[in-house]
């Protein structure tokens, strides 16, 4: 399933099924182009040691819907990932905590403009983790990277890469000797 060709709801069914968040009791309850919602509710298998819920699961509903609303507008020229993030655990939760997503349509077209030349950008999102009361139980924030790709006939061939037609020189060591990470050894 290509998640920009998709429908919201089939997104939202299959990731529902994801393990990840099927066995963290994390579900995806509204989805759109714009907007998510999550809940994860609290079972004896997703607690920690307090009883309360654990801190990974409470990240976890919270980790690829900023990157997935900002690829869902910026479209497939463009590279969009996590880059970093923070959590801050504010109160202890328990019971079904929520997550709310909102990416103005405005944030879209300040980064497409700014990623339009080729260039990063670094935008950090924040969204807050709330319980039934509305209480916030954390606040977590990610770093999202965006850069627009390059067209790879535009794009000279950097040290140690081959041009478009040419055969690939061996890949590179790293200091270990040791071929590096997604090359293909010879």
């Amino acid at each position: 399933m290509k998640p920009l060709a998709a429908k919201p709801a089939m997104v939202r069914r299959s990731m529902n099924l994801w393990p990840p968040f099927a066995f963290s009791g994390i579900r995806i309850t509204h989805l759109d182009s714009l907007s998510a919602e999550v809940r994860l509710r609290q079972h004896w298998w997703n607690g920690n040691v307090a009883g309360v819920h654990f801190g990974g699961s409470l990240f976890a509903m919270t980790d690829p819907f900023w990157m997935m609303l900002l690829l869902q507008h910026l479209g497939r020229d463009h590279l969009v990932w996590d880059r970093a993030a923070e959590v801050e655990f504010l109160k202890p939760g328990r019971g079904n905590v929520t997550a709310r997503f909102v990416l103005a349509e405005e944030d879209v077209e300040r980064i497409r403009t700014l990623a339009a030349g080729g260039g990063k950008v670094l935008e950090w999102y924040s969204v807050d983790v709330t319980d039934a009361d509305g209480d916030v139980v954390a606040r977590v924030r990610k770093q999202v990277y965006v850069r627009r790709k390059r067209e790879e006939a535009a794009v000279p061939a950097a040290a140690g890469e081959s041009a478009p037609g040419e055969p690939a020189p061996a890949p590179a060591a790293s200091a270990t000797g040791w071929p590096r990470r997604g090359r293909a050894v010879r």
